[in-house]
């Protein structure tokens, strides 16, 4: 790439490719790097889907006219190094043949302002009504977390401001700590959609995913959010084994449920018949409902008498009742 390249007109959708080159300065103290576009890793945990399709094709021609405008940003790490900002770009990098990619390289950054940096720069080129469930839950999820404090946030963003050309998209301009209502004013959303949000981010992948495609209720997910890893991961095994979807009133059976694998296939498929290892599945009869004395014959024959005594009188009565009707 060259520093000193013209501005050039770009496909305006390619989310990543932002007008013009900027200087190595902006870097804040870091230069641009031509690295191995295949020894960057993509942020672990990685919020985002990546593009696909015809959105996709487009980056891939555009780069292969212009190659790649802007840097990618990553994070020094001891394996090599990590993407923040530009893994679509390096996505289609590769599939136009690139084998090296501009970066601008941050060191000794921590977890939380490398994540600053995943979602600001996302949610700078794409408007938050376009993103799925999950990227709205991981966005909000950053917005509140408390351990991602106000002055830091502020730094990363006037850095990317630069980078953008002096201009922030999409009105994300306002980064003041929020609580979940005023949070729900920025984008349209009432306190209790944040809240239900803010639990879609503690899913497992697995579950984002189908909650994504439209394969789970909004509601069914957050009730499962309340489960640990490991009893979601049995939720969705029991579920994908006995063809049962998990619907809000199921879901609820299992967040109450013991946190075993039988007690949530229970939960989700009904209580199942025993498996002996001779005969096979053994089904369990039902038990026999009790025969209750209605409160006048109980009180003509029996009212003082000892429950005992009055199931041993009954027996002999049904014996010899049974034996005259032979």
């Amino acid at each position: 790439m060259k520093v000193d390249a013209p501005k050039r007109k770009i496909f305006s959708d390619a989310v990543d490719l932002l007008a013009g080159d900027p200087p190595a300065s902006v870097a804040t103290g870091n230069g641009i790097e031509m690295l191995d576009i295949d020894c960057i890793r993509p942020f672990h945990n990685h919020p985002f889907h990546l593009y696909e399709g015809e959105r996709l094709d487009d980056m891939v021609e555009s780069i292969k006219e212009h190659g790649i405008l802007t840097p990618v940003i990553v994070r020094k790490m001891h394996y090599g190094y990590e993407m923040l900002s530009g893994h679509n770009r390096q996505s289609a990098g590769k599939l136009a043949g690139l084998k090296q990619i501009p970066a601008i390289v941050k060191k000794n950054l921590s977890d939380q302002d490398a994540y600053i940096y995943v979602i600001e720069t996302n949610l700078m080129q794409r408007s938050f009504t376009d993103l799925s469930i999950t990227e709205k839950a991981a966005v909000l999820a950053e917005r509140y977390d408390k351990v991602l404090y106000q002055r830091k946030r502020d730094e990363i963003m006037e850095e990317l401001k630069v980078l953008e050309g002096g201009e922030e998209k999409g009105g994300h301009g306002d980064h003041l700590s929020k609580n979940r209502d005023s949070i729900g004013q920025e984008y349209g959303l009432s306190g209790s959609s944040v809240a239900r949000l803010l639990r879609v981010n503690q899913l497992i992948p697995e579950i984002k995913e189908m909650l994504d495609r439209g394969n789970m209720q909004l509601m069914a997910a957050v009730q499962l959010s309340y489960l640990p890893e490991q009893a979601q991961r049995m939720a969705l095994q029991a579920s994908e084994k006995s063809g049962i979807a998990i619907n809000k009133d199921i879901a609820s059976k299992v967040r109450k449920a013991p946190m075993t694998e039988k007690a949530i296939t229970e939960a989700i498929a009904g209580k199942q018949p025993e498996v002996d290892p001779v005969l096979g599945v053994v089904e369990e009869k039902p038990a026999p409902k009790p025969i209750r004395l209605s409160a006048n014959i109980r009180e003509k024959y029996f009212q003082d008498t000892d429950p005992k005594e009055v199931e041993a009188i009954i027996d002999k009565a049904l014996a010899a009742w049974f034996k005259k009707k032979r």
